[in-house]
């Protein structure tokens, strides 16, 4: 799992990069929850979702944000975290240029930051969101959402409110071409404390579906 600095908008970014194994191996970008409230590429979920796709042979990215860790720069409400995302994306596919598939995964804020880079990014052709904050930020900008993905909540989350996502999936539901899933974990608070098995093994089945393993 070695340290990698990559160059980003704002100066230098760091991240854990795992080389996949051939040159056309997948390429996966993991981004954490939100900086201001302890998010960091450390973070249990992030390398636990890490861990799943280097297992799977993906050319594994994670990374943090500007202003966090060794990551150069200040925190920018978004903005600028959705560059330092596309410029984490860019890092990896000149290492592998000829991925034959991209997936994004992100954690609460990353997930609302992972969305928005789906839209600008059409290879991305999956994604992950655990606990997308849709009760505090617009996700609106998903006109059409352009991939299908699994949208993953608990229950008990005292941060995003459960009914808040399910509108958010019920909309995107009613695009075409494109499948959502969505799994509420039982008893799960946002960071699912004491449901992290649970979690990975809704994120693992759904992967297990989507690349046929």
């Amino acid at each position: 799992m070695p340290e990698v600095i990559f160059p980003g908008p704002e100066g230098r970014l760091e991240g854990r990069f795992h080389p996949g194994l051939r040159p056309r191996a997948p390429v996966a970008l993991i981004l954490h929850s939100h900086p201001q409230a302890g998010g960091t590429m450390n973070n249990k979920i992030v390398q636990m979702l890490y861990q799943t796709f280097v297992k799977r042979g993906f050319a594994t990215l994670r990374f943090n944000f500007r202003g966090t860790g060794k990551s150069q720069g200040v925190f920018d409400n978004g903005i600028g975290e959705l560059s330092d995302a596309a410029s984490a994306l860019d890092w990896v596919q000149q290492i592998h240029p000829e991925a034959e598939q991209t997936w994004v995964a992100g954690v609460s804020f990353g997930a609302w930051i992972g969305m928005q880079l789906l839209m600008r990014r059409p290879e991305i052709k999956g994604f992950i969101s655990i606990a997308p904050p849709a009760n505090m930020y617009d996700f609106g900008f998903l006109a059409p959402c352009p991939s299908s993905g699994i949208i993953i909540q608990g229950e008990a989350d005292e941060v995003v409110s459960p009914a808040s996502v399910q509108k958010l999936v019920d909309k995107l539901r009613t695009q075409r071409h494109i499948t959502i899933h969505h799994d509420t974990i039982p008893g799960a608070n946002h960071f699912f404390a004491n449901e992290l098995d649970l979690m990975m093994k809704s994120v693992d089945g759904y992967l297990d579906m989507r690349l046929g393993r």
